[in-house]
């Protein structure tokens, strides 16, 4: 159950939305599109063939609307019309929000989004606010990336990555070279036991810094050598496979013959719905 609703506005400014709570000023008395988005999936035809052939698969954008109740304080000299306001300061039409969504389960998510509409039913014998925002990325994603730190390997063992994640997610692996090397192999073991890996092929010196990105819509692989960066996206083939992280157990092995190098491995956990 979801028990907390932070906004934060692009100024910095924070408005915290209980929801055990209804004796608030402003209380929320619903939220919707918290749960899977839709998904667009394109397929075709074949003549004298049963059915159609998938062609693509791809999730929309997430529509979060609230209701939001509004209960002004005489004593705090509050109105209808300051409460209002207050709000409009958050959700005015075109505004950059960040959503912090809180559960009795000790779940904590993020999702950006940007204002809609902003409803207010200003003649109803209890006034509410309507405000639509739309998320154009629509994960819910972990405020707090996962940091690991391991070695190369010349051998065969592994390290296991528990990811309870709903949404498959890209990496950040960083390499600190401190020794010469021309090649190294990145394997992913899925939880079916599937393996995935990751070819390098190109020059490194000690002191360089190689970091390869996975993160779909921002794969990347790029060298810091003497405070200058440049990319060495040409020194991955195209056959590799760009790991993801799916749910489950998955296991992770930077093979490169030689002396271990030390690496550092960065995700962040996505979820398809609260």
């Amino acid at each position: 159950m979801i028990t907390r609703v932070e906004v934060r506005n692009n100024q910095g400014a924070l408005l915290n939305l209980q929801l055990d709570d209804d004796t608030d000023s402003i209380h929320v008395l619903d939220i919707d599109g918290l749960g899977p988005v839709k998904a667009t999936l394109v397929s075709s035809s074949f003549a004298q063939l049963p059915g159609e052939q998938l062609n693509s698969k791809r999730r929309e954008t997430r529509n979060i609307k609230f209701q939001l109740g509004l209960n002004p304080d005489p004593a705090a000299l509050e109105s209808y019309e300051s409460l209002r306001f207050q709000l409009y300061e958050f959700f005015m039409s075109e505004t950059d929000v960040s959503l912090r969504f809180f559960t009795d389960g000790g779940l904590t998510v993020d999702i950006l989004g940007t204002v809609e509409t902003c409803d207010p039913t200003i003649f109803d014998q209890e006034p509410a606010m309507q405000v639509s925002i739309m998320c154009f990325n629509p994960d819910f994603f972990d405020p707090t990336p996962v940091h690991l730190t391991g070695d190369t390997t010349s051998g065969s063992t592994t390290t296991p990555i528990a990811y309870d994640g709903h949404i498959e997610t890209g990496v950040i692996f960083t390499l600190n070279v401190d020794r010469t090397l021309t090649e190294f192999t990145l394997y992913h073991t899925l939880p079916s036991g599937e393996i995935r890996s990751m070819d390098f092929s190109g020059d490194l010196a000690s002191g360089d810094v190689l970091t390869i990105s996975t993160i779909r819509g921002s794969k990347s692989v790029t060298l810091v050598r003497s405070g200058i960066s440049s990319s060495m996206l040409w020194a991955i083939p195209p056959q590799s496979t760009w790991m993801s992280l799916v749910r489950g157990v998955n296991q992770f092995r930077a093979y490169a013959t030689g002396a271990a190098i030390p690496y550092t491995l960065d995700y962040t956990k996505k979820y398809g719905a609260l």
